[in-house]
């Protein structure tokens, strides 16, 4: 399971650092790297461009797992550099963001937009599998999440819109119903389709989640 981001337009970038003259570099080695939007390579390609502008880079650092405890000993290693900012811009996923926030007393910027918690299908190409919604149906639908799959997020589907098994918001997206249907029909589980849902609990996932286990 991975984080997964895109870059910025670097014009919202320019304006987190307007103010800003100079600027530490932070990137991440797991989830960012994989993604390319936060490796070491668009790491140093961050700090050309901020060159170009005039800013100065007082360092730069790629972080193992920027959102892990050991971020604080990674910012203590850089201190000087660090303090020597007047803001850091932080090429990770937005937990990662937080944590450096977390120990480091320095405004903080997000070069990167986090867009949902996916798996690899094929090499740099992802998919959302879970959108955590604190109530998984998925016992009932032959193991596939109608929340994330259905660009809908019908619970009680499908919608009556799919054509030859493929959904009418996006042509080339297979009908999220249309797939449960042939999982549950492998299994001998069809009498699961006439099961009717009640509407979905949001409390159940209440922001921000807290957990304690006993």
């Amino acid at each position: 399971m991975k984080t997964i981001s895109k870059q910025k337009p670097f014009e919202e970038i320019k304006e987190y650092l307007e103010k800003d003259e100079k600027v530490f570099l932070i990137g991440c080695g797991t989830c960012a790297t994989m993604c390319h939007t936060g490796g070491k390579s668009e790491v140093l390609e961050m700090k050309d461009k901020l060159a170009e502008m005039g800013k100065k880079v007082t360092g730069w650092m790629v972080i193992p797992t920027a959102c892990d405890s050991l971020t604080e000993q990674a910012i203590a290693e850089n201190a000087q550099a660090i303090e020597e900012a007047d803001s850091i811009l932080v090429m990770t996923c937005a937990f990662g963001v937080q944590t450096v926030a977390l120990y480091a007393d320095k405004v903080v910027y997000p070069a990167l937009n986090t867009l949902f918690v996916g798996s690899e299908d094929t090499p740099y190409h992802f998919s959302e599998v879970c959108t955590q919604c604190g109530e998984c149906v998925i016992g009932w639908t032959g193991g596939i999440c109608p929340f994330t799959t259905c660009p809908k997020g019908l619970l009680n589907g499908p919608c009556g819109g799919a054509k030859d098994g493929k959904c009418e918001v996006d042509s080339e997206k297979d009908c999220a119903w249309a797939l449960i249907y042939e999982r549950l029909k492998k299994q001998g589980r069809l009498d699961n389709m006439r099961r009717c849902y009640t509407p979905r609990n949001f409390l159940a996932s209440l922001k921000p989640g807290k957990f304690s286990v006993e």
